[in-house]
């Protein structure tokens, strides 16, 4: 009991911390180390095994965490670093722009708004694919799309409402969430995003597209918008485009991950980090072509080791950082009494299922952050799930998409505030267009999964 009442004052603590701005990985770090030391003062846990300890329990609270550190930086973190690093590269050179350019040409031919608008939040989900930042591709479809389905009649608040969720499902196969929920399930990247995530993900973006469709007509209506098709304009400025061609740059790296795996070339393998390590030579050829200049290609190769250092800086910390918090969690035995307490009160696999997904969930929106509350809990998931006798990636799938689903609806998210800076709207009149979907798409999440995998 001594165990829980800690686990929930340090989390109500670590919670409040973020809520005020405060560095999440300093305070996911702190409350881990508070949590370890009440563990080892009233006697409740251990922080490492006999064999890996340092001799005194006290430097093995920061041993702990160098272990952590160094074993996620060079497996786990080299992974996402190098998809960072990639991603950089590709809105360095305007590969992604030209990806999104081509992508939206074909929506300007539907005559009818509220279908274009749910077309233009599907075409998001699959660009998603290859812009794995939320942020980075709001902006870029606040610049291409948002002009065009403004005039194609709908309200400004309707476009950056979908705009805003057009990456609510962090479904990449180079998604940092989904290399970490692959790598904690024990699974190949590809046969997670094809065998578990793909089914879920299709099921959960055809229903938020039609709520889309009318929850937007009716707010629209509610608020006096009148549609007024206005002629159609080329937004976008060509001239610092790059050709064409480009566009299929940021797709090489899932066509490489996919041919070489288990379900493509099983003889020959091929991992996240070479994929992308491949994709950027080949980039470097396209773009020593288009430029001729190669002291100007070899110097801009610095952006994707910045955008590696940034990943490592951003999100590679934010693991550790979760993962010490979870240890804290684990050695005062709270996770242990929760789930001992779950199966007393008869929840089962499924009820911990939805418990998990719930508290990802709220914790999204209230921190603003759906990697935050994740990389906190992803830890976690073998353990529990293994007590309530089910495989962690149905755990680990539902809670995944859960946090990015909720991140949509949450007004101080960085994708929310961006666009809708863009757009000069509210955060708040555009979080309460997102919320209906957002709700309906994190109850079509869990459902799914236990429809389609939970046995």
């Amino acid at each position: 009991m001594l165990g829980i009442v800690l686990a929930i004052i340090v989390t109500s603590m670590v919670v409040y911390m973020i809520l005020k701005q405060y560095k999440t990985q300093a305070v996911l770090v702190f409350g881990g180390l508070i949590l370890m030391s009440c563990a080892v003062i009233f006697g409740l846990g251990t922080i490492l095994p006999v064999k890996d300890s340092t001799g005194l329990v006290w430097f093995d609270l920061f041993e702990f965490i160098k272990k952590t550190l160094s074993g996620r930086a060079a497996g786990l973190g080299l992974s996402i670093m190098a998809v960072g690093g990639f991603a950089r590269y590709m809105d360095h050179i305007g590969a992604s722009k030209a990806l999104v350019k081509i992508a939206i040409k074909p929506l300007q031919k539907l005559h009818a708004p509220y279908v274009m608008l749910a077309a233009c939040y599907l075409v998001g989900q699959v660009l998603g694919l290859f812009i794995n930042s939320a942020s980075g591709l709001g902006m870029l479809l606040m610049v291409t799309m948002f002009p065009v389905l403004v005039r194609l009649g709908v309200s400004r608040l309707a476009a950056t409402a979908v705009i805003g969720t057009t990456l609510c499902l962090d479904w990449s196969p180079g998604d940092p969430g989904s290399v970490l929920s692959a790598n904690t399930a024990g699974m190949d990247i590809a046969t997670y995003w094809t065998q578990y995530q793909i089914p879920v993900a299709l099921t959960v973006m055809v229903v938020v597209a039609v709520l889309h469709y009318f929850v937007q007509q009716w707010f629209d209506k509610k608020q006096g918008h009148v549609v007024e098709k206005a002629e159609l304009m080329n937004d976008q400025d060509d001239k610092d485009l790059p050709p064409g061609i480009f566009a299929l740059l940021p797709i090489v790296p899932l066509v490489l991950i996919l041919a070489f795996s288990d379900i493509g070339f099983k003889t020959i393998k091929m991992d996240i980090v070479n994929a992308m390590f491949i994709s950027l030579f080949v980039s470097m050829i396209f773009e020593f072509i288009r430029r001729r200049d190669i002291k100007k290609v070899f110097s801009d190769l610095q952006v994707f080791f910045d955008g590696m250092g940034i990943q490592f800086a951003a999100v590679v910390t934010l693991v550790v950082a979760g993962e010490t918090f979870a240890q804290g969690l684990k050695s005062v035995g709270a996770i242990e009494t929760i789930i001992s307490s779950a199966q007393t009160a008869g929840f089962g696999g499924a009820g911990m299922i939805i418990v998990m997904v719930s508290i990802i969930a709220v914790s999204s929106v209230v921190m603003g952050s759906g990697n935050a509350p994740f990389f906190a809990f992803v830890a976690l998931t073998p353990v529990v799930a293994a007590k309530m006798g089910i495989a962690p990636v149905l755990m680990l799938l539902p809670m995944h998409f859960a946090a990015s689903i909720a991140r949509s609806m949450s007004p101080i998210t960085a994708v929310i505030v961006v666009v809708s800076g863009i757009a000069n709207v509210s955060p708040i009149d555009v979080v309460k267009r997102t919320s209906i979907p957002m709700i309906g798409a994190l109850i079509v999440n869990v459902a799914a999964t236990f429809i389609y995998f939970y046995r």
